[in-house]
């Protein structure tokens, strides 16, 4: 198998390696395996103006931040890669939805963490998507 590596020259003369299998496009919809629903993804709904975005602020980040006395993992959206969002959300086998910190939140809310958490996961970013770059 051949490799499609491309070597691209930047605005400053800089050379960059762009492998395409390393970029993926933004996703449109990811699938639910808790409510076996695919759920369509936008900007709005699931981007950093969205209530996803908002609930992971309040409820992820008041103890995900850098330096915190909990013990807990620093963690933003780019932490994991969609599908392992995915997982961490439908299987539940984190520490926080084990100990309690999910109990405040809801299935829907949960979801939207995941939507948002998923749309903008570690590979996301496509610079070529007006969607993705405001």
């Amino acid at each position: 198998m051949r490799n499609r590596t491309k070597i691209i020259v930047g605005s400053l003369g800089f050379l960059l390696a762009v492998n395409p299998a390393l970029v993926h496009a933004v996703p449109k919809e990811r699938f639910d395996q808790g409510s076996q629903m695919c759920r369509k993804l936008t900007f709005f709904n699931s981007g950093w103006v969205s209530e996803g975005a908002a609930l992971f602020k309040k409820n992820c980040k008041s103890c995900h931040y850098h330096g915190n006395d909990k013990g807990a993992r620093f963690l933003y959206s780019e932490s994991f890669t969609p599908r392992a969002w995915n997982r961490i959300f439908y299987e539940k086998t984190v520490q926080c939805a084990n100990d309690g910190s999910w109990s405040g939140l809801d299935q829907e809310q949960l979801r939207k963490i995941n939507d948002y958490l998923y749309l903008n996961g570690f590979g996301t970013y496509d610079p070529n998507d007006a969607e993705s770059c405001g």
